[in-house]
């Protein structure tokens, strides 16, 4: 997601190369990030405090503590502020490894990569509209943007960062359904992928509730209706809605 991210962050110009740096542990890691992107690379991980207007952690949650370990907050003269998409990891846990420090707890999702990602963002306590102007900036480049109140972060979590595997599934699912209809399966891929996107597109530019669009598709008597009436028996939507919460759920016990 790190490097999703800072691919979007080049290809929009938002920043140039030599303004960004990156601490990475492993050295082939460097390396390829330096000749990829042109991007400034270190192993120390203090260095990033020191001269960043906003420093991006994006390291597993299990490991926060470990890298809090290396850092020296004493004495600092700059105050970074601090983007955070560590998941199930809460704003109070790390406002008390960075005191004093604004942070913006953030859940992207994967379409970040392509710029058409999901981005929602719960500010700290010492967040100011400056702070969330730089976040809407930097995670704009990956996509669009919400602000929702931490207690809704594990929520969006279970949706908008889990949703694209179940999309994936789903998409999977209806290829698969075209190759038993006898369709080739790069057909039959490339069929579902795009039903996929040109809904999703259609919906978002026309505003159509996603119960009006399958109205429109189902005529009487019709195969649609045939199909989703198939869908109902087999307990689509409830798979969909538990795969949500379940995802939650799980985002719930990550920030214990």
């Amino acid at each position: 997601m790190a490097e999703a991210i800072l691919t979007r962050l080049l290809a929009s110009q938002l920043y140039q190369p030599q303004t960004l740096l990156v601490s990475e542990p492993q050295p082939p890691r460097r390396e390829f990030l330096s000749q990829t992107y042109g991007v400034r690379v270190t192993d120390n991980n203090q260095e990033t405090l020191e001269v960043t207007e906003a420093l991006l952690l994006a390291v597993k949650p299990q490991i926060l503590d470990k890298v809090m370990a290396q850092l020296t907050l004493d004495g600092l003269e700059n105050y970074p502020l601090i983007l955070s998409i560590l998941a199930g990891t809460p704003l109070n846990r790390l406002e008390n490894a960075f005191p004093d420090f604004p942070v913006i707890r953030v859940m992207p999702n994967t379409p970040a990569t392509v710029g058409v990602g999901m981005t929602a963002i719960a500010a700290g306590t010492q967040v100011q509209p400056s702070h969330l102007t730089l976040a809407h900036a930097i995670f704009g480049a990956v996509g669009e943007v919400v602000e929702v109140p931490e207690s809704l972060m594990d929520g969006v979590t279970g949706l908008s960062g889990s949703g694209p595997a179940f999309v994936a599934l789903m998409i999977e699912a209806l290829s698969d359904g075209g190759v038993a209809s006898g369709l080739p399966r790069a057909i039959a891929t490339q069929l579902a992928v795009q039903t996929v996107l040109g809904t999703a597109t259609l919906m978002k530019e026309t505003g159509l509730h996603p119960g009006q669009l399958k109205d429109n598709v189902t005529s009487p008597g019709g195969t649609t209706i045939a199909g989703v009436a198939k869908l109902e028996e087999n307990g689509f939507r409830s798979a969909v809605i538990e795969a949500v919460k379940t995802a939650y759920q799980r985002s719930q016990e990550l920030g214990q």
